[in-house]
């Protein structure tokens, strides 16, 4: 396509080249012309207002964590991801890597109430979801629920691999449903809420690896890498200095629940949700993967990289969008059969394979076939 396009809420320079616009909806609903969707105006000012705002909201966001936070750009992403797609998002790293100080960041720079739970194998369910009291005025007895860390925004599960499977189970309602019961009644909580969960991979005394089924109910698993050397350089000067850094409110709730409506809005094309929903489907193939995504995978993937496209300005989802956030949400949704995991073969590896035989990825170059479990693979081969 190398004709011109201009409307309210598009802007093409190019066939490829698309740039956000800070004047959202027309008038009527603007139509790309080489997809099947409609971006709908927005009805409602206080979202007009948002959208017009958006890439002042994310600058400013971004800029107010990177006070504190040292590169971790991608990380950054990816929880606001989780947030504007009203998921929960586990971290996994080594230790030291700024895990926890991320996610309280986060919350300070978000307008939301933040509570945080340090995960041991001694932690029971009510110290979680809040237990039931017994008051005695004036000769009488009343029950009072006593609500626990989990009544806020954002809840920070630290070492959540530490606690035993009957708390961990504790957090399972509260994702899902976002409410407790606690002694027949329920509680529903605070809106929005997250659970976002951080794990450390390499320690194995005294934890309980979690359960498929609350793996499922994380929107993402996201890895956190070591700085490098500059970035380093960089956290040093910062925390021996005499001063910490610090932040101030970056948006309110308000906004963020604006953000979420938002990302939704966000279109996709036809040809690309069908490429998407078939990737998912290829997980369950057999080979290297034993047990493939559910369904809320291809709600995650497509979900995701909405958010994704809106935080890069875009109004619509490109196919880079599917291929970053495709990592975060299949890696804890698949399992690897036995022979794959004792030939080193990671989920990443196998994402990348399922990303190439898909035509989302092109394939390296080759230097050595190995034997036996790659050739087996239905899906590309490991460098």
């Amino acid at each position: 396509m190398d004709q011109e396009y201009n409307e309210t809420s598009y802007r093409y320079s190019n066939s490829d080249d698309r740039e956000f616009v800070p004047e959202p909806y027309a008038e009527t609903a603007a139509v790309d012309p080489v997809r099947s969707e409609t971006f709908e105006p927005a009805a409602d000012p206080e979202l007009l207002k948002t959208y017009t705002n958006a890439h002042k909201i994310f600058t400013t966001l971004f800029d107010e964590i990177g006070k504190v936070i040292v590169g971790q750009k991608e990380v950054i992403e990816e929880v606001m991801i989780a947030l504007l797609c009203n998921g929960h998002a586990l971290l996994e790293s080594n230790p030291g890597l700024g895990k926890t100080l991320t996610i309280s960041t986060i919350s300070k720079v978000v307008d939301l109430s933040f509570n945080r739970v340090q995960c041991t194998p001694d932690l029971m369910p009510a110290d979680i979801t809040g237990t039931t009291i017994v008051e005695e005025h004036g000769g009488s007895k009343t029950f009072r629920f006593e609500q626990g860390p989990v009544f806020a925004n954002i809840v920070l599960a630290d070492e959540i691999n530490r606690a035993s499977p009957k708390t961990q189970s504790a957090l399972l309602e509260a994702m899902q449903e976002k409410q407790v019961t606690v002694a027949g009644h329920t509680y529903p909580l605070d809106k929005p809420f997250f659970v976002l969960a951080t794990q450390n991979p390499i320690e194995q005394e005294g934890t309980y690896p979690l359960p498929e089924a609350q793996l499922d109910r994380f929107l993402l698993k996201i890895l956190v890498p070591y700085p490098d050397y500059d970035e380093e350089i960089e956290i040093v000067n910062r925390y021996t200095a005499q001063s910490s850094p610090e932040t101030s409110r970056g948006i309110s709730k308000d906004t963020l629940m604006n953000l979420q409506k938002l990302t939704k809005d966000v279109p996709i094309a036809d040809d690309l949700k069908d490429r998407t929903i078939r990737l998912v489907i290829q997980t369950r193939d057999g080979g290297a993967i034993e047990y493939g995504a559910s369904p809320r995978a291809s709600i995650a993937i497509i979900l995701a990289a909405k958010a994704r496209a809106l935080i890069r300005g875009r109004n619509y989802v490109a196919e880079e969008d599917v291929i970053a956030m495709s990592y975060p949400v299949l890696r804890h949704r698949i399992i690897l059969s036995f022979e794959a995991e004792r030939s080193g073969v990671t989920p990443d590896d196998a994402i990348e394979d399922l990303l190439i035989e898909s035509g989302f990825l092109k394939p390296k170059p080759q230097e050595n076939e190995s034997s036996g479990l790659r050739s087996k693979l239905p899906f590309g081969s490991k460098k």
